[in-house]
Formats: C-alpha cells, sequence, structure tokens
C-alpha cells in the first residue's frame, strides 16, 4: 500500500483533462481525483475515499473515456445508476445499465452495443454481475477498468454491510489485467483495510481526502416529546427548500408523510414496502421539483446525486458516524450551504444495542458494532464541534473547529452537574433497578404518587429539588449515554439501573466530572440567520434573478418532456452563471462551468435564445 505516488505523466492527464473540460465542462480537478485518475490510466488498481459531493464517479468515468474498453461499474442501488445513467447521457457519454428494471427489449440492444463496442460505461448491481451468465459474457469482452462504488459495503465493520459484495474479490482472477478502482465515501482505518483484503487489493495506492464538507451545517437535538411535531416544526420553517427526513422503519416514514403534508409541505413517503411502480414514481417526482421533501428509510440514503438537497433530518438517528456522514451528505452536493439535523434520544440507543446483541454474527463484529454505536452517541450528545469530531474519527490530524455547528454557535451549554449525577446513581441503586426513568424523577423530587414507607425512608427520597421534572430527564438520559446509568428493556417498560460499576465509582469520588448540557436555542433554519457567498439564487444580483429564474423554468420543462431530473440537465450554479455572465455566443457560452461539448450541441441555441429575452 501506499498513500502518495510519484509526480504522474502529465499526457495522460492533460488528456483527461481535456476529457473533464469537454464532456462535463469543468475547467479543473478537485482534491484528490488527479491523482486517482493517474493511477488508473497507468494501470493500477487503487482505492479512494473522498467525500459525498467530492466527485468520485469522475474517478472512474475518464479512465473509461480514455483506456480502450468497457468501463464496468459495480453499484448497489438501482436509483444510484439510473441517476447516473442518465446524467452521463446528457453530456454525450455512451452509457448504460443493466438491472431488474430494465426490459428484455433495452437489455438485448445494450448487449448489443457491449459486444459491437459501441458502450462506454456499463453500471450493474453486484448481485448481477456475480451471477454465471454475466460474468461470462463479460468475460469475452475487453475492459477499460472495473469500478466498485459504496465499496465499503464490501467490509464487515463498515456502515452497510452486504455479503453479496464478498464475491466482488473473484473479479481480482478473473480480469488480472484490468485496473480496479473501490470508491467510497466513508471508511475508517479498519474499514479501508477490509476493503483491501476483501478486494485483493493489497499494494494498490489508498488516496484519502479530508472528510470537511464546510458548506454542512450540523446540529442535533435530544428528543423532546413527539419527534413527528419536532419534525414537522423543523420542516415547516424551511419552507419551498428540497429535503430529506430519514425514519428508522416504513411506518415511520408513512406517518411523517402524513403529518408533512397536513401541515402544507409537498411531503412523499419512500420505502421498501411500496410496489415498485409506486417507488418509481415518488423518486421521479422527487427529482424533478425544486421543493419536495422525501421522508424515506434509510435505503435511500446512497440512492441519489441530487445536488440542491437543502437539509437532511435524522427523525431517528443512524447506527454509526459513518452512516451518519454518508446520510448527511446527500444535502448541500452543489457546495451551497445545506443543514444536517439529528433528533437522538437514549431509547435510540438502547434500541440499536439490543438489535446488535440479538444478530446472530461473531463476538468480534458485535463489539465492534457496539463501540459504534456508543461513538455515534458521544458525538450527538457531547459538546465539541461535530464537524471536527466526525474529521478526527476518520483519522485526520490538526482539525479545526467549524465555527458554525449549534455546538460552535453557543446554541449548547453546560453546567457541572456532578453532585445530582450523584444523587441520581444513588437513587438508582437505592431502588434496585426496579422502577423506570419517570419514577425514578419522581422519587428524586419526592412526588412518587402512592409512595411505599419503604421507599419514602430512602436518603434519596426527596434530596433532587435543585432541578425540575425536565431537567432531570435530561440528566438521566446524559447518564444513559454515557453508560452510568443502564435500561432493561423489561417488555416494552424499561428498568432504570446503574451502568457501569468503575464508572460510577470514579463520579462518586470526584474523579469523574459530569457536565450537564443545557439548549438555549433550537435548530433554526441556517439559509435564514446567515448568507453565504456560493448560495446559488441569493448570490445573484436583483436584476439577475428573473433570468435564472427563466432558465430554471425552461431547464424544468426540457427535463419532464426526458423524464430525467432537471440537474442532469444543468445545475443551478451552472444556471446562475449563465444570468450572471450573459453569454451572447456558443463559445461564450460553452467556457461556462457545467457547460459541455455535448450539451452546448443539445442545448445551446435554446439557453441562448432564453437569454436573448431578457437583453435590454
Amino acid at each position: 500500500m501506499h498513500l502518495a505516488v510519484a509526480e504522474a505523466d502529465p499526457a495522460p492527464l492533460e488528456a483527461a483533462r481535456e476529457i473533464l473540460r469537454r464532456t462535463f465542462g469543468h475547467a479543473e480537478f478537485r482534491g484528490r481525483q488527479a491523482e486517482v485518475i493517474s493511477e488508473v490510466l497507468a494501470g493500477r488498481s487503487a482505492l479512494a475515499v473522498l467525500p459525498t459531493g467530492g466527485g468520485k464517479s469522475v474517478c472512474y468515468q475518464i479512465p473509461a473515456l480514455l483506456r480502450p474498453g468497457l468501463g464496468l461499474v459495480v453499484s448497489p442501488l438501482i436509483a444510484l445508476m439510473a441517476d447516473q445513467v442518465a446524467a452521463l447521457q446528457q453530456s454525450g457519454v455512451a452509457a448504460a445499465r443493466l438491472d431488474s428494471n430494465v426490459d428484455p427489449t433495452t437489455k438485448a440492444e445494450t448487449w448489443r452495443r457491449i459486444e459491437a463496442g459501441e458502450l462506454d460505461l456499463l453500471y450493474v448491481s453486484p448481485e448481477g454481475l456475480m451471477s454465471g451468465w454475466m460474468l461470462e459474457r463479460l468475460r469475452r469482452t475487453p475492459l477499460s477498468i472495473i469500478a466498485i462504488d459504496e465499496a465499503h459495503c464490501v467490509s464487515q465493520w463498515g456502515h452497510d454491510f452486504r455479503p453479496e459484495y464478498r464475491m466482488l474479490g473473484r473479479l481480482a482472477e478473473l480480469f488480472p489485467t484490468v485496473p480496479r478502482l473501490a470508491v467510497t465515501a466513508t471508511a475508517d482505518a479498519r474499514t479501508r483495510e477490509d476493503i483491501r483484503a476483501e478486494l485483493h487489493l493489497a499494494g494498490a495506492a489508498e488516496f484519502v481526502a479530508s472528510f470537511a464538507r464546510p458548506e454542512l451545517i450540523l446540529s442535533a437535538e435530544r428528543k423532546r416529546g413527539g419527534k413527528e411535531k419536532r419534525v414537522v416544526e423543523l420542516v415547516t420553517a424551511r419552507p419551498r427548500r428540497s429535503g430529506v427526513v430519514y425514519a428508522g422503519s416504513r411506518e415511520g416514514t408513512e406517518r411523517l408523510a402524513e403529518s408533512l403534508r397536513a401541515a402544507g409541505v409537498p411531503a412523499l413517503a419512500y420505502h421498501a414496502g411500496l410496489e415498485r411502480s409506486a417507488r418509481d414514481a415518488r423518486l421521479e417526482q422527487f427529482l424533478e421539483a425544486d421543493a419536495a421533501v422525501m421522508v424515506a428509510t434509510i435505503a435511500f440514503g446512497m440512492g441519489v446525486d441530487k445536488p440542491d438537497v437543502r437539509f437532511v433530518i435524522h427523525a431517528d438517528p443512524p447506527a454509526s458516524i459513518e452512516a451518519y456522514w454518508q446520510e448527511i451528505g446527500r444535502a448541500g452536493r452543489d457546495g451551497d450551504p445545506a443543514e444536517g439535523i439529528t433528533l437522538y434520544g437514549a431509547a435510540d440507543m438502547a434500541w440499536a444495542l439490543r438489535r446488535i446483541a440479538e444478530r446472530d454474527v461473531d463476538e468480534q463484529v458485535k463489539q465492534v458494532q457496539v463501540r459504534k454505536v456508543r461513538q455515534l452517541y458521544a458525538l450527538l450528545d457531547g459538546v465539541g464541534c461535530r464537524a471536527a469530531a466526525v474529521r478526527r474519527y476518520f483519522g485526520e490530524d490538526g482539525v479545526e473547529p467549524c465555527g458554525q455547528c449549534d455546538l460552535c454557535q453557543g446554541k449548547v451549554e453546560t453546567t457541572d452537574a456532578t453532585e445530582a449525577a450523584q444523587k441520581a446513581l444513588s437513587a438508582a441503586h437505592r431502588l434496585g433497578g426496579r422502577v423506570g426513568r419517570g419514577r425514578l424523577v419522581d422519587h428524586l423530587l419526592g412526588k412518587t404518587k402512592d409512595v411505599t414507607e419503604h421507599e419514602a425512608s430512602l436518603s434519596t427520597f426527596g434530596i433532587g429539588g435543585e432541578l425540575t421534572a425536565a431537567e432531570w430527564r435530561d440528566l438521566a438520559e446524559q447518564l444513559l449515554f454515557e453508560g452510568l446509568l443502564r435500561e432493561d428493556p423489561n417488555d416494552g417498560r424499561p428498568l432504570v439501573g446503574v451502568g457501569d460499576a468503575e464508572a460510577v465509582r470514579a463520579v462518586f469520588r470526584g474523579e469523574r466530572r459530569i457536565a450537564m448540557r443545557r439548549r438555549i436555542d433550537a435548530a433554526a433554519p441556517a439559509g435564514r440567520t446567515r448568507r453565504r457567498k456560493g448560495e446559488t439564487a441569493a448570490a445573484l444580483p436583483i436584476h439577475d434573478r428573473s433570468l435564472f429564474e427563466a432558465l430554471r423554468t425552461w431547464r424544468a420543462s426540457v427535463a419532464k418532456a426526458q423524464h430525467v431530473p432537471p440537474y442532469v440537465i444543468f445545475q443551478d450554479r451552472t444556471l446562475a452563471e449563465i444570468a450572471a455572465a450573459r453569454p451572447g455566443t456558443r463559445a461564450a457560452l460553452v467556457r461556462l462551468n457545467g457547460v459541455g461539448e455535448s450539451k452546448l450541441a443539445r442545448y445551446g441555441e435554446a439557453v441562448l435564445e432564453v437569454v436573448r429575452g431578457f437583453e435590454g
């Protein structure tokens, strides 16, 4: 393995840069794209960990266009494949996919194009690829590159392990001369080791970019009462914005979508329990809309590249920090400010730990998964910068606070609550783990209904007058997060007892201090409180906004006629550049970011006509 490569041969990289400009309409590579592309163009395999929105797909699409043969891309979700194929076709790239949603006639035509050498890129699922008949046909086809997208799915240490990905290790034996590129947005060091081992990438270069996403404004808050009410408050405070709400169950998505619609929000539920036609229709509706909210289970998270998602809300928390960063990362892919808001509670953590305990996996795997759950809740309930905590988790050094998350903005205060914690722990010990959280709070306040003589005689009865009932509930939840209290499920009526004995003794000895959180301001819409450079519409002078909106109207009609998402025609950022530059010729138009030669040929005259309508 090596983490850096020698100076690349400038000739292949210059050809790659020309493809970037002519086909995709971008002047320069970003981040570590050039390094990854150079490695693959040299015929060598690699592992690349680039953040969501960091341009992973370009790292295999450009080598597929430059090297002889067919570029093969393995991707886990049909929606993601369809999205990328549509975008490539708009850019003039001969791309296709083979999956269960493709009709037999189209499949036959795709194979004809493959065998005739007419196709540049083919997207397939891991299950479809590893079926004997597809592999046999592809072994007779010259391949330029094999790209394994979402490569973290191969690792049992990752957040979205898929056993079928393990089969992909055979590709090294079946196609020994074809460079393979494993790409993912989220993989810690242990997951990267597993990817290399399972995909036989020993000795391959490894490129890990920064996990910084400065456009994302992060916040998290403990659940207070009904989460549906809070989600409705958060979404309605962000009107006319495209967003994703994640829920932990199919039923939860339906209830949340219904509540949002009742509040006037154009919300759609999306989950595996829907008929395929309904899922496809709702996905298309979401992708084509300028302002719609998709309420989805987490499987939706990897499925789309919609660039203008302005917020992601977790109504139920994700499974790990990897999953958190992957799912939150669906927001702000266009580089404009976006928000990631997570609702969480001790009951969520307890449920996650119970699920792990019930899984039929090795004890070592369970231990890793338990640690990942606890790391997630330490992040959510912590008091340090959230973005910095994520970056440190993935191994980045020298990380500075982001300055914009709720914790950096001082929306959460802390106060020393060690003495109160000692009282709560002592009460839980004396009550013998036989009461729930509500009864524990009542005991501390001396307000237990029908109190027994024994309970009333305990030294902890009524000693908690310094805090309100709500504050005691908050503190109890915090002690659960920290493992100082534990909860026995008790058939749906959880009982609270003392947790880790050594940690509890450290609190009583004063060796461990407890800082109690106090939220002073719930997450407000970031776009209303601050304006940042690059925010698409707001960054335009008033006289250019009308042209921008006219271009969006034109784009919407073209996209609807083709049944593709509007952003695969042109992204908002490109339309904003057109509105600001007001190009009068095709030569001027093609110089703008996001306007490649294929799109110039297809849409140039129509765009110029819209611009001319605003002249004078």
